[in-house]
């Protein structure tokens, strides 16, 4: 019998092997993003002080009621907006991209993509 290990499972083993060669200085913060089932999360966080910085999701009542759904990739692109502007007014151009293990295509590129037209540089 072939046991296939979960998707979850597999997602936290790839983001754990990025975190050991990523870290978030306060110069240079990590741009962390999470995607659960109904919404979109994105952090910019330093990790030597272990402060968020910076934080936007589609949970967030201004981003939600501009939103018909929280978790496709229009909802993705506005928390990528609202991320990269919040983080620019905080005085914040560079970070250091973590996917969080996910695959950089749909959701997770539209909320890079949105972060870089707003300022961010990675």
């Amino acid at each position: 019998m072939i046991n296939k290990t979960s998707r979850t499972k597999v997602r936290v083993k790839k983001h754990m092997k990025i975190r050991n060669k990523i870290v978030g200085t306060s110069e240079r913060p990590r741009l962390a993003v999470f995607r659960s089932d109904k919404h979109m999360y994105a952090q910019v966080i330093d990790d030597l002080t272990g402060h968020t910085i910076v934080a936007a999701s589609t949970v967030e009542k201004d981003i939600k009621s501009n939103l018909d759904k929280t978790n496709n990739v229009s909802a993705a692109t506005l928390v990528g907006e609202t991320v990269g502007k919040r983080a620019v007014e905080k005085g914040i151009t560079e970070v250091v991209f973590d996917r969080g293990g996910y695959i950089y295509q749909g959701k997770v590129k539209a909320l890079a993509d949105a972060a870089r037209e707003a300022g961010l540089k990675f």
